[in-house]
Order: structure tokens, then C-alpha cells, then sequence
């Protein structure tokens, strides 16, 4: 274990007297992408009526995005590093901008799932520059708060996804309708594009890298290979070519790693460098991050229970998800304070809170008769349970992976993270919404949507009790303050 020690002044000198407002900017374009994942979920029901869509269509217009995300992540850390962080950055939130454009005026189901995956494309590229240049902009002292409020703006993209999307939807201005949760980004990748210009700086690995064409490949088979017939497979009947490509996987993931093994003997430069994953604690993190964003699955049947089961308004659906909200904000504006309260059981015990508040939730919802809202003074604390344990386990893992590589790796960690949250939702939304919608069948009725989404809410809080597990003693020491030490661990 390696202290990096505080910054001299002589490196003081030296640092960006704008560095927080270009992180405010680049935390835009890293909000953007995964708020696009979620927001989607209000508007199914009304996608599917304006566009004449089948619920294959549907699927793929979330699945989709989902697939091509995850794949091209690690990737569009890698082009940050070698091409510079500002540069991949405004190209891709260009990228994203057109495209939303184009899925705001899909005039078909394959317009707007065309438009999706290009707007997937763009979001692999702008995402990870901002967890990438934490390193190049702060320093030790400060790279701790940079990374809670990282680690919050990407938790509230679920949440501002739910709330948004049912405002829009239910606002119908112009006419729009479901069009707006995707013409909304116009305005904001604008203002945010022209703020880069200014603000940001070019930073980039401390050598220049190659482009790793075969680990590219490579890496985006075997994503592909696992990610694609998860969120497919269950829709389509589980065809032949879905468990032909899951069975496929480890044998990608092998060639990947041989290969990657290889290029480094060589002297190359590895898209994944092999030899990080050595670093004590970062495996299991990411393995509690991969349970993290179970609780996408959460987010599509708690709206499905909401309109299907109790009669909800897109609007309505997305208001209810307050609780939550206020518990997430209290969790992740006081995540430093309880991370050095806990030490090295803070993480575990914020997976241990959400799981919690799934589970209370799922017995309110089983207690009380089906198609009737049930009391708020008991649904409402349920909810704000699982928000705090999200508010405080988002920022606190976020540091938990980061602090424990180089900073010359911060392209392949922005990448990595990025890439197992996103893999994360898509395989939560394929196996626990695909039990969701096993247990539900063929009915629609009340009774049989409110015990489907129990039992998913229990196989939720299960996920993340694997998350408090494998998170167990990875937080820092309670005697490592990050405000009375100016210093960072790197392992």
C-alpha cells in the first residue's frame, strides 16, 4: 500500500483555478448517459402507443442502448486517454445530442431503436472522461470529495430518470409527449458543450497509448456475448443463438485475457491492463458494484406496479419515487461523514440498508390488499430506506474502486466502472425483470402485478445482500479522514 502524500506547493501553483466547474461539466455528459437508461422506463407504455410498437420493440429500444453502453465503455476510456480527455468528450456529447434529436423524431420502431444505439454509441464516449480526469485535475486532498459528488450525480440519474420522464410524459407540451424525455438533452448538451470550450483543459494518460484494436474486439464480443442474450433472450423464448452466445462467454473472456497477456510481453499497450486487477480489494468491489444497480430492475416494476396495479398517471408514478429521493440525498450528502463514522464497514452497511428497505417494502406491498395504495406513512419510509443505503453505497464504492489503481490508469477505472454499473443494469433488468415478468405470465390483473413485484423486491434485497458481503472491509480506516489527511490511498 502506497500514501500519496499532500500536494506541494509548488504543485499547488500549478492546479486548475477552474477544475470544479469543469468537473460540474463533465459530470453533465456523465449524468446524461445512464439518466437516458432510466428514463425510458416511464415512458414505455406511451412509447408503445405513439409508435405502434410491439413489446419486443419496446424491449429493444432499453435493451439496446443497454448492450451497446456496457460494450463500448472501456473503450471510450481508452480513446480519452490516447486522444485526450476534452476532445473524445465534446465529440461524444455532440454525438449524443444528435442522436437524442433523431430518437425525438422517430417517426418508426426502428427509427427510434436505430437512434438509440447511436445515442448509446456517443454516451460509451462521453461518460468515462469524467471519472478519468478526477486524477489530472485534483489533487490528493480534494480528489475525495470529487469523487462523492461523482458518485451522487450518477445515483441521481436514476432517480431524476423516474421524476423527469413522468413529468414530460404527463406535461404533453407541444403535443410531444414521450418525444420530450429525449429532446430534453438539446438544450442541456448545448450549454453544457459551449461551458467545455472554456473550462476544460486537454489532459490525457501521461504517455500516449495505442489504440488496442484486438482487445477492442475482443472485449466488445465477449459483452456482447453475455449482455445481448440476457436482455433478449427471455423475450424472444430463449432461441438457440441466445444460450449459444451465453455459453460462448467464458471462452471470449479467456481469449481476451491471453490476449491482452500477451500484447503487454510485447511491449503494446493493453486496452485492459491485466496486472490492476492485482490490486488488493479491487475485484471484490467491483464484483459489489456489479450488485449494485439491481435496483435498475426496481425502477421498471415499481413503475409497472404503480400504473399497472394501482391505476397511476406517468406523472403520478414518477412523483412517488420522492421518498426515495429525499432518502438518496441524505445518504449521499452525508456518505464522507458515515464512511469515516463506519470505516471499514461503511460499505457493507450501506448495501445492508438497501437491502433492508426492499425487503419492508415488499412487506407493505404484500400486507395490504392488491390495486389498493397502501398506507404512506408505511410505503413512504420503506422507500426513503432503500434511497439512503443507494446515496451512501454509490459515492462510497465509487472511491472504494478508484483509490485502489494508479492515477495513469484513471481511463481504464473510469471505463471499468462505468461499464460494470451499466452491465450491471442490464443483466438486473434481464434476470430479475425477466423473473418479474415469469411470475406475472399472461395476467395483467392487480393481484398477480403486486406479487410479482414483491417477490422481485425480495430477489432484489438478496442481490445486494451479496453486495454487502463482498464489500465487507474494503472501506477505509476510521482514523482516515480525508479532511484532516491530505492524502489518497492507492494500492
Amino acid at each position: 500500500m502506497t500514501i500519496l502524500a499532500a500536494t506541494a506547493p509548488c504543485e499547488r501553483k500549478a492546479l486548475d483555478p477552474n477544475r470544479w466547474a469543469a468537473l460540474a461539466v463533465l459530470l453533465t455528459g456523465a449524468f446524461l448517459a445512464p439518466l437516458d437508461f432510466f428514463i425510458v422506463n416511464v415512458a414505455m407504455p406511451s412509447i408503445t402507443t405513439g409508435l405502434h410498437a410491439t413489446s419486443a420493440d419496446v424491449q429493444l429500444v432499453i435493451s439496446g442502448y443497454a448492450v451497446v453502453y456496457s460494450v463500448f465503455l472501456i473503450t471510450g476510456g481508452r480513446l480519452g486517454d490516447i486522444y485526450g480527455r476534452k476532445a473524445i468528450f465534446l465529440i461524444g456529447l455532440s454525438g449524443f445530442a444528435t442522436a437524442s434529436a433523431f430518437c425525438g423524431l422517430a417517426w418508426s420502431p426502428s427509427a427510434l431503436i436505430l437512434a438509440r444505439l447511436l445515442q448509446a454509441l456517443a454516451a460509451a464516449a462521453m461518460a468515462p472522461q469524467a471519472l478519468a480526469s478526477v486524477h489530472a485535475l485534483f489533487p490528493p486532498h480534494e480528489r475525495g470529495r470529487a469523487l462523492s459528488i461523482y458518485g451522487i450525480a450518477i445515483g441521481l440519474s436514476s432517480i431524476v430518470g423516474q421524476l423527469l420522464g413522468g413529468a414530460l410524459v404527463g406535461a404533453d407540451i407541444g403535443g410531444l409527449g414521450w418525444r420530450l424525455i429525449f429532446l430534453i438533452n438539446l438544450p442541456i448538451a448545448i450549454v453544457a458543450f459551449l461551458a467545455a470550450i472554456p473550462l476544460l483543459r486537454e489532459t490525457r494518460g501521461q504517455h500516449r497509448p495505442r489504440l488496442d484494436i484486438g482487445g477492442v474486439v475482443l472485449s466488445s464480443l465477449a459483452l456482447t456475448a453475455l449482455v445481448l442474450p440476457l436482455v433478449e433472450g427471455r423475450e424472444r423464448g430463449w432461441p438457440w443463438w441466445s444460450v449459444a452466445l451465453l455459453a460462448t462467454t467464458p471462452f471470449l473472456v479467456e481469449a481476451f485475457r491471453r490476449y491482452e497477456i500477451r500484447l503487454a510481453r510485447a511491449g503494446g499497450d493493453p486496452l485492459v491492463a491485466i496486472e490492476a486487477f492485482r490490486s488488493k480489494g479491487l475485484l471484490k468491489g467491483l464484483g459489489a458494484i456489479m450488485t449494485l444497480y439491481a435496483m435498475a430492475t426496481f425502477f421498471l416494476t415499481f413503475s409497472i406496479y404503480l400504473q399497472t396495479a394501482l391505476g397511476f398517471t406517468a406523472l403520478q408514478s414518477g412523483l412517488s419515487i420522492l421518498p426515495f429521493s429525499a432518502g438518496f440525498l441524505a445518504g449521499s450528502t452525508f456518505s464522507p461523514f458515515l464512511a469515516r463514522l463506519f470505516g471499514k464497514a461503511a460499505p457493507s452497511l450501506s448495501f445492508a440498508l438497501s437491502a433492508s428497505g426492499t425487503l419492508a417494502t415488499a412487506a407493505v406491498i404484500a400486507a395490504f390488499p392488491a390495486g389498493a395504495l397502501p398506507p404512506w406513512p408505511l410505503l413512504a419510509p420503506a422507500l426513503a430506506l432503500i434511497g439512503l443505503g443507494m446515496g451512501m453505497c454509490m459515492p462510497t464504492m465509487v472511491r472504494v474502486i478508484v483509490e485502489r489503481v494508479e492515477p495513469h490508469r484513471a481511463g481504464l477505472v473510469g471505463g471499468l466502472v462505468n461499464s460494470t454499473l451499466q452491465v450491471s443494469a442490464a443483466v438486473s433488468v434481464a434476470v430479475l425483470g425477466g423473473l418479474f415478468f415469469t411470475l406475472l405470465g399472461s395476467r395483467s390483473d392487480a393481484a398477480a402485478v403486486t406479487h410479482a413485484f414483491a417477490v422481485t423486491l425480495v430477489a432484489i434485497a438478496a442481490c445486494h445482500g451479496a453486495g454487502a458481503l463482498l464489500a465487507a472491509g474494503l472501506g477505509q480506516p476510521r482514523t482516515a479522514s480525508a479532511g484532516r489527511q491530505a492524502a489518497i490511498v492507492v494500492e
